[in-house]
C-alpha cells in the first residue's frame, strides 16, 4: 500500500522513528515540527493521512485538528494522534479530539501504528478509528 503521509511532532527524534517505519511499509512520508508548520505545508503536501502529537510548541495536535476540520480542502484528510497523552487526559478536550479518526499511544509498537495509518489510508476520513485500529477515536461514539 502507497500514500502520502504527514507525520507532525516537535520530538526530531519521533518524526524520524515513524517516517522510517512508514517508509519501510511503502509510505511517502513529509514531516512537520509542530501544527503551525503542518498548516502552512498541508495544501502543498497534500496527504493521504496526518499524524500529530498533542503536545507541541506554537499550536498543539487538537487545536492543529481543529483548523485542519474548519478548512474546505482539509477537512476529509484522516488524521490520527499519536501521543504520549492518555485517552483519559484528552477527555477534557472531547470537543477537539472529536475531530480525529485514531489515536496510537506513545510509546507505540511500529506495527501498532503502520496499522492505523494503513487503515486510514484505505479507508478515509470516518472509516472508524482508535487507538491501534481497536477503539474508537477519543470523543466518537462508538
Amino acid at each position: 500500500m502507497s500514500g502520502r503521509i504527514l507525520v507532525v511532532d516537535d520530538s526530531r527524534v519521533i518524526r524520524q522513528l515513524i517516517r522510517v517505519n512508514l517508509e519501510l511499509e511503502g509510505f511517502e512520508v513529509v514531516t512537520a515540527a509542530d501544527g503551525a508548520e503542518c498548516l502552512e505545508i498541508v495544501e502543498r503536501v497534500r496527504p493521504d493521512v496526518i499524524t500529530l502529537d498533542v503536545t507541541m510548541p506554537r499550536l498543539d495536535g487538537l487545536r492543529a485538528a481543529e483548523r485542519l476540520r474548519a478548512g474546505e480542502r482539509t477537512r476529509g484528510i484522516p488524521l490520527a494522534i499519536v501521543s504520549a497523552c492518555t485517552r483519559s487526559e484528552l477527555a477534557g478536550e472531547r470537543a477537539r479530539a472529536a475531530a480525529v479518526d485514531a489515536f496510537v499511544a506513545k510509546p507505540f509498537e511500529p506495527v501498532e501504528l503502520v496499522r492505523t495509518v494503513r487503515r486510514l489510508v484505505a479507508g478515509g476520513r470516518g472509516s472508524g478509528g482508535g487507538a491501534c485500529g481497536t477503539e474508537p477515536a477519543v470523543g466518537r461514539p462508538g
